[in-house]
């Protein structure tokens, strides 16, 4: 998703600019009894609480020997309530109703009404709460978890309401209260909310228009078939009556691309711009409206036309990126310039090899640190799991004499054939992130990514399993047909069951996919979590495995011994580790901080453990193993093995 907007190469806008007009610390509030009079620059700042109704404290600086105010958390709104009467359906004869109309509500137990619909329940209260700053961010806060609460049912009823809720707190009258909110990625938090909530709406047959004084949205179903599409907007910049146009452009050759009928949906923001610039971007002044465009993947670019509000600054075409809350020059570039408008062209950003960790994290963390051990960590994955698979054949033979032995190594075989194929579809499904979507393809590597690294944990359960079985079971035993039997049944058996049904209940709703990436969904269905759950539950059963092979391994070798035999103990319990933890699975527990974590540190941690488990398993599961290593030497060196 990216933001489009000119900039003006000009510093500051000229005296009597809308910019100008909401510089921070432009009022002397010496009417407030606790900071008054004169002060000392560079002392102490001065903080006072909020008169009522308000709650929250207002903090001033002294800059210039006068105190001025620096930030304020003052607030009247309870966001928690506004909440709960958004997401509380009514309750008939016991069972949960939810209303078809388009403006319905009903009674809650202290005169407050609960929405059904739309939001119209909450509307008289939000919009007229005073729009200083505390009120701003719990607005803010209102819109971004009425759009993160997993909705899929955006209607046009909805869409209006939160579009008058956000215009309120972008009204340019209310612009001056924004430099005074305490926390400086608020204006990108409501950017990335609105979009959001917008691109939940699925359009029908009557293109969606919904525009108020300070915020439009405008859709349209798109096809290779759609002639060039546009989307005009003109609103309003200030109190006065003048506004400021945008427009966004589909060009046919783009839309020719689709592989499937989609929509597009574009947003206008004209007073966002100077809110982004003065709370984040020191020393850039935006000079036009901000149009953000949601699009299919495979439109490979859009074309902008923004008027300027400076007419004598020129153009510089950006893209703005949340995620690095920054203006990206390499997003878009200019096409045409007048005095009065400028044309820009804007790509998608080529997103980086999705990375190893977005296996198991719903939150996406992009970086390159984690690109570079991604892809450092596949390719010696990769080449290590061939060697591992190509020594197993040349072996095989002598070192599958017993049951056990030939148990263990057609879990190893399951487990290095299964990751190997993981690992190379892994590298498809990044591409495929990367390029033009084609949505049925998505789905399909998607299936078979989720399959075989499900596979690979299931083999590693069977290992786990017959560890256990040789451990713990003494007087009878399984026949090879039998063992084999249910390894294959754990291995492959259950992980078709299980990707099979993730993406037949989620698929027919759309619902199976991210939207940046080939990868199980998870902000609408959840999908991800049929790889995570049966990821960590498996987790948790190897590491009970691996208790037990310690407590075996240390009592077996507690003797009346010199104490100098504590440091064999001690090396065979950390062997047995060593080989169990990889082979196992037990780095990828590691995976459960990422669940709902963005630290890079702990990406990074859990890709480095499991971009090279392939290497791991070439080590520790073949190499290390005393009977692999005689049988290569045999084979390898014959006539050294003969001495």
């Amino acid at each position: 998703m990216i933001k489009y907007l000119p900039l003006s190469q000009e510093l500051l806008y000229r005296e009597g600019s809308l910019v100008a007009s909401f510089q921070p610390g432009n009022e002397v509030l010496s009417e407030l009894q606790e900071c008054v009079g004169s002060c000392r620059a560079g002392g102490t700042d001065c903080t006072q609480a909020c008169d009522r109704p308000f709650r929250g404290t207002t903090t001033f600086v002294c800059p210039r020997g006068s105190w001025q105010k620096s930030t304020e958390t003052c607030a009247s709104l309870d966001v928690q309530s506004l909440l709960q009467r958004i997401s509380r359906p009514r309750i008939i004869q016991g069972y949960e109703v939810h209303s078809s109309s388009s403006h319905s509500s009903t009674s809650g137990a202290h005169g407050g009404q609960f929405c059904t619909s739309d939001f119209s329940c909450i509307m008289g209260e939000v919009l007229s709460a005073e729009p200083v700053a505390g009120n701003i961010v719990s607005i803010v806060a209102l819109l971004r978890s009425i759009s993160s609460n997993g909705s899929t049912d955006v209607t046009i009823g909805k869409l209006r309401d939160y579009s008058k809720i956000a215009s309120r707190i972008l009204n340019s009258s209310v612009l001056p209260n924004w430099a005074f909110v305490s926390d400086k990625n608020t204006s990108s938090v409501l950017l990335e909310s609105v979009i959001s909530f917008a691109g939940k709406l699925r359009i029908g047959k009557s293109p969606p228009n919904v525009s108020d004084p300070f915020i439009a949205t405008k859709g349209a179903r798109i096809s290779q078939n759609t002639p060039e599409k546009s989307f005009v907007f003109s609103l309003r910049l200030n109190d006065s009556k003048s506004h400021l146009n945008g427009t966004v452009s589909l060009p046919r050759e783009g839309l020719r691309l689709l592989s499937s009928d989609s929509q597009a949906i574009s947003v206008a923001l004209p007073t966002l711009g100077p809110i982004l610039e003065n709370t984040l971007l020191r020393g850039v002044s935006v000079n036009g409206m901000v149009l953000s465009v949601l699009l299919p993947k495979e439109l490979p670019e859009v074309s902008l036309t923004f008027e300027k509000m400076n007419k004598t600054g020129k153009a510089l075409c950006v893209g703005w990126h949340s995620e690095d809350r920054r203006w990206d020059e390499a997003a878009c570039e200019l096409l045409e310039e007048s005095l009065a408008a400028a044309t820009c062209r804007c790509r998608h950003r080529p997103a980086l090899f999705q990375s190893f960790s977005i296996l198991m994290s719903p939150v996406g963390v992009k970086h390159a640190t984690l690109h570079f051990i991604t892809c450092l960590g596949l390719v010696v994955s990769l080449c290590s799991l061939v060697v591992c698979l190509a020594i197993e054949v040349v072996v095989w033979h002598q070192v599958t004499q017993t049951h056990l032995s030939y148990m263990r190594h057609v879990c190893l075989v399951n487990i290095a054939a299964s990751l190997l194929i993981a690992d190379i579809l892994f590298i498809v499904a990044a591409l495929m992130s990367s390029m033009p979507r084609h949505h049925d393809g998505c789905v399909a590597v998607t299936f078979f990514v989720h399959f075989f690294y499900l596979s690979l944990f299931f083999w590693m359960l069977a290992l786990g399993l017959l560890i256990l079985y040789g451990l713990l079971v003494i007087f009878w035993h399984l026949r090879k047909s039998t063992l084999l039997a249910v390894a294959f049944g754990i291995g492959y058996g259950c992980p078709s069951v299980i990707a099979l049904l993730t993406v037949v209940i989620t698929e027919p709703t759309k619902g199976y996919l991210q939207d940046s990436a080939c990868w199980l969904n998870w902000k609408d269905t959840k999908a991800l979590l049929a790889f995570i759950i049966p990821a960590l539950l498996i987790v948790g059963v190897n590491v009970v495995v691996v208790l037990v092979v310690i407590a075996k391994s240390g009592r077996s070798s507690v003797r009346d011994r010199p104490k100098s035999q504590d440091l064999v103990t001690v090396i065979r319990v950390s062997k047995n580790v060593a080989l169990l933890t990889p082979l196992l699975g037990i780095t990828w527990g590691f995976g459960l901080a990422t669940v709902y974590d963005t630290s890079l540190a702990l990406h990074i941690v859990f890709s480095l453990l499991n971009a090279f488990q392939g290497f791991f398993i070439l080590l520790f599961g073949t190499l290390l193993d005393r009977k692999t290593r005689e049988c290569l030497r045999t084979k390898c060196f014959p006539s050294q093995a003969s001495h």
